[in-house]
C-alpha cells in the first residue's frame, strides 16, 4: 500500500497552482489546497524518486541521447496497459504534449488551414492553433440528459470544406471527463478519413480510466487507423511528472513522421530532459501498482463528492467521471453569472478550481475541479462549499 493520505512535502513557492491561488485571492486562509491546474497533490511514486536518485549518483546532467531502454519502456507500457502494439521507430520524444501539438500543426497544415476542436476543450488547444496562424473551428459538444456527445453532423459539415485539414482530438476529453467509446471513435475516424483530415490524438490522460470504463487508443479502432493520426502520450498526468517536461509522439505514417522530426530540428528542440527520461522509464517499468492505487483513490474522491453534492447541494450537477482526475461540475442552477460564480468559489468557499469559461463559451457556469488529492482535502473542501452555499446561496 502506498501513502495517498499525506500531502506532498515542500511545495515550491513557484508552484503554478499555488501562485495562481494567491493571485486570485491574496487573503486566502493558510492550509487551503488549490484544485485547478492538473498536478496531483500526492507524493511521487517512490520507485520513480529512487531511480532519479540513482541516476544523480552518476553525476551527469549534460546533453543525453534517447536510449533503447527508454524507447522499449514506452513500447512495453503501451502494449501492456493499452493493447497498443507500436514500434520504437515510431516514437519521437518531446518536451511536452502541447509543444508537440504545435509542431504537429506545423507539420500537417499550412497557414490559414482549418483545425477542428470539440468544445469545451483544454484551452491550450485553441491557443496552439491560433499561434500557428491556423483557422480555429470549434464544434460544440452536444449536452443533453445523458451527458456529452459529439455532433457528427456539424463535424462532417466543417471537415467537408476544402481548407479543413486537421482534427485536434482529446481522448479522454478534458474538461468533461468523457472516455469516448469505440463506436464514437470509429465515427470520428471515418469522417476524417472520408474527408482527408489528419488527426492529432491527445492521449495524455489515457492511463487514468475510472472503474467500469474502457479506453481505446484511437489508432486501434480499425486496421490501418494509425496511418491517419499522431498519438501524443506522456507520464506527466498519470505519475505527476509535468515539471520534467517529457512526452512522446507516436507516428506510424513515415511521411508525417519525417515532417514532424524536421519541424522539431528546425525549432532546435531535439534534446529531451535527462531526468524526465529516467522518470518515464521508472514509471513505465515499476509504477503500475502505484498508478492502480492512485486511480482507486481518485475514484473514491469522485464518489464522495458526487454523493455529498447530491445530498446537500442539489443545484450543482456532478458529471460522471469516466477518465482523468478532473471533475466537471454544472453550477448553472446556482443562479450566478460567471463573475459571481468565480467570486463565490474563491472568496466565499475558498475553492480554487478552473472556471469553466476558460474552456470555451460552452463552459460558462461550470467548474473543473482537480480531485487528485488526499481524501481529507476533499472532505474539507466540500464542507467549505456547503457552508458557503448555506450562507450565500440557499439563505
Amino acid at each position: 500500500m502506498y501513502d495517498f493520505v499525506t500531502s506532498k512535502d515542500g511545495i515550491s513557492e513557484n508552484s503554478f497552482k499555488y501562485k495562481d491561488m494567491l493571485k486570485r485571492n491574496p487573503d486566502v486562509p493558510s492550509g487551503i489546497v488549490p484544485m485547478s491546474i492538473a498536478d496531483m497533490e500526492f507524493r511521487t511514486a517512490p520507485e520513480i524518486t529512487e531511480e532519479i536518485k540513482k541516476y544523480l549518483d552518476c553525476n551527469y546532467l549534460g546533453y543525453t541521447d534517447i536510449s533503447d531502454s527508454y524507447l522499449n519502456s514506452i513500447v512495453n507500457w503501451m502494449g501492456k496497459r493499452h493493447n497498443y502494439e507500436i514500434k520504437k521507430e515510431w516514437i519521437t520524444p518531446s518536451d511536452g504534449v502541447v509543444t508537440a501539438i504545435g509542431d504537429l500543426i506545423l507539420s500537417t497544415t499550412a497557414p490559414g488551414d482549418g483545425v477542428v476542436v470539440f468544445s469545451p476543450v483544454y484551452n491550450p488547444f485553441k491557443r496552439a492553433v491560433k499561434m500557428k496562424e491556423r483557422n480555429l473551428i470549434e464544434i460544440s459538444l452536444i449536452l443533453d440528459g445523458s451527458g456529452y456527445r459529439i455532433d457528427y453532423e456539424a463535424f462532417e459539415k466543417e471537415v467537408k470544406k476544402a481548407d479543413t485539414k486537421l482534427l485536434l482530438f482529446c481522448n479522454p476529453h478534458n474538461p468533461v471527463g468523457r472516455v469516448w467509446t469505440k463506436d464514437e471513435l470509429l465515427k470520428v475516424y471515418e469522417i476524417c478519413v472520408r474527408n482527408d483530415v489528419f488527426i492529432i490524438d491527445d492521449e495524455i490522460h489515457h492511463d487514468l480510466i475510472m472503474p467500469g470504463f474502457e479506453h481505446t487508443v484511437m489508432a486501434l479502432i480499425t486496421e490501418g487507423a494509425g496511418m491517419h493520426m499522431a498519438v501524443c502520450t506522456a507520464p506527466s498526468k498519470s505519475f505527476n511528472l509535468a515539471g520534467l517536461q517529457t512526452s512522446n509522439v507516436i507516428i506510424e505514417n513515415p511521411e508525417i513522421y519525417k515532417k514532424f522530426k524536421s519541424s522539431r530540428l528546425d525549432g532546435f528542440r531535439s534534446v529531451t530532459n535527462v531526468l524526465g527520461m529516467v522518470a518515464l522509464e521508472a514509471a513505465y517499468t515499476y509504477g503500475e501498482r502505484w498508478l492502480d492505487e492512485c486511480i482507486q483513490v481518485i475514484y473514491d474522491n469522485y464518489r464522495y463528492i458526487s454523493d455529498f453534492v447530491e445530498k446537500n447541494i442539489p443545484e450543482i450537477k456532478i458529471f460522471p467521471l469516466e477518465g482523468t482526475y478532473l471533475l466537471w461540475c454544472d453550477c448553472r442552477s446556482l443562479g450566478l453569472n460567471k463573475t459571481e460564480l468565480e467570486a463565490f468559489m474563491t472568496e466565499k468557499a475558498y475553492i480554487f478550481a478552473d472556471e469553466g469559461y476558460i474552456f470555451g463559451e460552452e463552459g460558462i457556469g461550470f467548474e473543473r475541479i482537480n480531485i487528485a488529492c488526499p481524501s481529507q482535502v476533499i472532505k474539507e473542501t466540500m464542507e467549505r462549499l456547503y457552508n458557503a452555499y448555506k450562507i450565500y446561496i440557499k439563505k
